[in-house]
C-alpha cells in the first residue's frame, strides 16, 4: 500500500459524533507503534457547513475523559477527503449509504465505527444533537467501547513497522 493518508470519521453535521470519534481515535492511536501513531485522524459531515463550532455537549463529554476538542470546526465531506483516506468510518447505515451514493469511487474500506464489535452489539451510534449531556456521554461511551476493535482493524491495514 502507498504511504498512508488519514483516517476519516463521518457523521451528519460534523459537530457532535464525528468530532468526538476523531478526538477519541487520535488519543488511542497516540499510544500505538508507527505508522498508526502518526496517522492523521480527520472528521467531516455529509450535511456539514464549513467552520461551525463543535457542540458544547460534545466538548464537555470529551473533556470529562481528558480530551480537548474545543478547537475543532466542522467541514463538509468531499471526494478528496474520501480519496485520501486509509479507512472511512460512518456513525449510521445512512452515512454509509450516502457515501456510497455520492463517492466516485466509493472508499474500499468503508465501515461503521462499531462494525467490528461482536454481536449483539448495535453497530449504529445515534445522533445526540440537541439532547442533554447524558445523551452525548452515552454516544461517547459507545465510541469508547468500539475503539479497541477499530484500532485492531487499522493494524490489519497498516501493520507496525
Amino acid at each position: 500500500m502507498p504511504s498512508p493518508g488519514h483516517i476519516l470519521v463521518v457523521c451528519t453535521g460534523n459537530i457532535c459524533r464525528s468530532p468526538m470519534a476523531e478526538g477519541l481515535l487520535k488519543h488511542a492511536l497516540a499510544g500505538q507503534p508507527e505508522p498508526l501513531k502518526s496517522l492523521p485522524v480527520l472528521s467531516a459531515g455529509v450535511a456539514a457547513r464549513p467552520g461551525e463550532p463543535i457542540s458544547e455537549n460534545s466538548v464537555v463529554a470529551l473533556k470529562k475523559v481528558g480530551i480537548d476538542i474545543s478547537g475543532q470546526v466542522s467541514q463538509p465531506l468531499t471526494q478528496d477527503l474520501l480519496d485520501n483516506a486509509v479507512a472511512v468510518f460512518g456513525m449510521t447505515e445512512s452515512h454509509r449509504a450516502i457515501i456510497r451514493m455520492r463517492a466516485r469511487p466509493a472508499p474500499a474500506h468503508l465501515h461503521l465505527f462499531r462494525d467490528f464489535l461482536p454481536a449483539p452489539a448495535d453497530h449504529e451510534i445515534g445522533d445526540p444533537y440537541g439532547g442533554p449531556l447524558k445523551v452525548y456521554e452515552a454516544a461517547r461511551d459507545e465510541m469508547v467501547e468500539a475503539i479497541p476493535s477499530v484500532v485492531a482493524y487499522l493494524k490489519t491495514l497498516l501493520p507496525a513497522k
